[in-house]
């Protein structure tokens, strides 16, 4: 068969072990194994979303409403910005898939500064562009000017996280502003962590530049990742041109439904947010390794002189699955990446690595 070359290229997305996996091959008992590798929600969804999946469960042969515009309402009131700004797609990988489609021609570039979420350059390079590379400095900030070296007349799209996966540091305004203003670029902002963080949002820049979108999602903060549900804010033209190449019915009506619960739901998010930062707090200080500051629902960490493939490797034979970052582009080889769970399977890990430590 005739694949495109770009694909042929393309290396497979890796995503943290499942519980399952992870049972069968370790022989454990799977209620036995805490799972800390995919930045889940510790508190599930919201109990008012699980009522609405019922309840849309019963409607699941009848086709969602095109362009999930009650959705799209409920998110305007949520963060007070017209429907016509608001993307709503499959997961804020549906998001980006789309916003590729929409800007990036065979032999276009997409600039990433690494270590970054694995997704996206995959779609980047799907999509038929190239991607190019900028390293993080040391604290793993983002240098304007090294972005801008790399930008050339082929670069499309600027993409960048903010909680940054796998690093959980933030994205400071002035880098956004002066890459919006000093290129013709989209400035692909990924809030999907931005709940858990203390401030930092860069929302009001979608509105205040045309080259500007900010992602978010409802898989963390609001735990239906199961559902795969995003959206986004960016301009209404954008967003008009975007509905152009997206497929019908993109957003299933169960996810839809939950979604909307999920906004209303504000004492559950309290909750979980609770939860996850005193829950970061104490992976930060109580793990065996360099940590990181995080303002996400996961840690990040050098395991030196261990290599993290190995610690990730003895950690699951002990039942605690954590994420090996070695695979992410720009990450070193004793990088991990350990998810907020429940204060239990917290304290589980972190008791579990001491003991791999002092081997």
């Amino acid at each position: 068969m005739h694949f495109r070359e770009c694909i042929r290229a393309l290396r497979e997305y890796t995503p943290g072990k499942n519980i399952e996996e992870v049972a069968e091959k370790y022989g454990i008992p799977p209620e036995k194994i805490v799972k800390l590798a995919s930045n889940e929600n510790p508190l599930g969804p919201s109990p008012k979303a699980v009522e609405a999946i019922i309840r849309a469960a019963y409607k699941a042969h009848i086709y969602p409403e095109m362009g999930a515009w009650r959705l799209r309402e409920a998110l305007s009131n949520h963060l007070g910005v017209s429907p016509k700004r608001i993307i709503v797609g499959n997961g804020v990988d549906g998001v980006i898939e789309g916003l590729m489609k929409l800007f990036i021609e065979p032999g276009d570039n997409v600039i990433f500064p690494i270590p970054t979420f694995l997704g996206a350059e995959l779609l980047a390079i799907a999509s038929g562009g190239r991607t190019k590379y900028v390293m993080r400095d040391e604290n793993f900030d983002v240098s304007v000017e090294r972005v801008l070296e790399a930008v050339d007349e082929r670069t499309k799209m600027i993409y960048l996280c903010t909680p940054n996966n796998p690093t959980g540091n933030l994205l400071g305004e002035r880098v956004a502003r002066e890459l919006a203003e000093e290129t013709e670029a989209i400035i692909l902002l990924d809030e999907a962590y931005m709940e858990f963080s203390d401030g930092g949002s860069l929302l009001q820049l979608a509105e205040e530049y045309e080259n500007v979108v900010v992602m978010r999602t409802f898989s963390k903060a609001f735990g239906l990742a199961g559902l795969r549900c995003g959206y986004a804010l960016c301009s209404e033209e954008l967003r008009r041109e975007y509905d152009k190449v997206i497929p019908p019915f993109d957003v299933s009506r169960i996810a839809i439904e939950a979604a909307i619960a999920a906004l209303e739901d504000e004492e559950f998010l309290k909750e979980v947010i609770r939860v996850v930062r005193e829950g970061r707090e104490f992976l930060i200080k109580e793990m065996p390794f360099r940590t990181y500051p995080s303002h996400a629902n996961f840690v990040f960490a050098d395991t030196s002189p261990l290599k993290s493939k190995f610690v990730a490797e003895e950690l699951m034979k002990r039942g605690v699955i954590i994420r090996d970052c070695s695979t992410f582009t720009g990450a070193k080889e004793t990088h991990i990446r350990v998810t907020v769970g429940k204060m239990e399977d917290n304290i589980r890990a972190v008791e579990e690595m001491k003991r791999l430590r002092e081997l």
